[in-house]
């Protein structure tokens, strides 16, 4: 049961962080993936500040905040025109 809720947070997330970013998700895969390197990459960062919590709630902000790092990362590897 858990991993069907961290693909749902993961889905959240992505999708979340794309409104936040762009103004508009990418598609449910898309934002799953997206969410779920979020949730690896923000958890990896809120360990390395010494950060963390033990609820759903905070798995999402963490996961959002990963999510828009991701996001960001990936925006300045982007062409411009």
């Amino acid at each position: 049961m858990n991993f069907l809720w961290y693909i749902l947070i993961g889905a959240l997330a992505g999708f979340i962080a794309g409104k936040l970013t762009k103004g508009g998700g990418f598609g449910f895969w898309v934002n799953l993936l997206v969410g779920i390197v979020g949730g690896v990459l923000g958890g990896w960062i809120f360990s390395l500040l010494g950060i963390g919590g033990d609820s759903i709630i905070w798995d999402l902000i963490v996961s959002v905040i990963g999510a828009i790092v991701f996001l960001w990362i990936l925006s300045l590897f982007k062409k411009k025109k």
